[in-house]
């Protein structure tokens, strides 16, 4: 049985900030489980009998070889992609690097990777990244 597929699915996201303010982002690759093309806050699974947080940061260092620091739940979002036959459960966290600089581990998973501006967002988003995006910035506005 597939998970997102088959039964619902849990899928981690990160938020990482940089001290400019600029979000990390990463292109989702060819063989990425949906949505490929589209960038997005990166993340992944949660294996079973994983915390939500233990689940981010391994995903986080598997794919970018960095660790990072989750500082809070910031978002949950109900990730249906009918198009695709696909429905997750996507809990999203605000986080910052502790140690290491990001790189492209998984190429199959991921194209491209940067950092961005608020106003200089890419334009095709993932639909969790474009949610948590909108909200993020209703957040900074106050």
């Amino acid at each position: 049985m597939k998970r997102g597929v088959d039964y619902i699915g849990v899928g981690v996201g990160a938020l990482i900030v940089d001290d400019l303010g600029r979000l990390f982002m990463a292109q989702r690759g060819p063989k990425a489980k949906n949505e490929r093309g589209c960038w997005e806050f990166p993340g992944g699974s949660v294996e079973f009998n994983e915390r939500l947080e233990d689940a981010i940061k391994r995903e986080i260092f598997e794919e970018y070889g960095i660790e990072i620091e989750v500082l809070e739940l910031f978002n949950v979002v109900d990730h249906i992609l009918t198009d695709e036959g696909q429905h997750w459960v996507s809990p999203s966290y605000i986080c910052r690097i502790r140690t290491g600089q990001p790189v492209i581990r998984e190429p199959e998973k991921c194209s491209a990777i940067g950092w961005f501006a608020l106003d200089e967002m890419p334009e095709r988003l993932s639909m969790v990244s474009r949610i948590d995006l909108e909200i993020y910035q209703k957040r900074l506005r106050g």
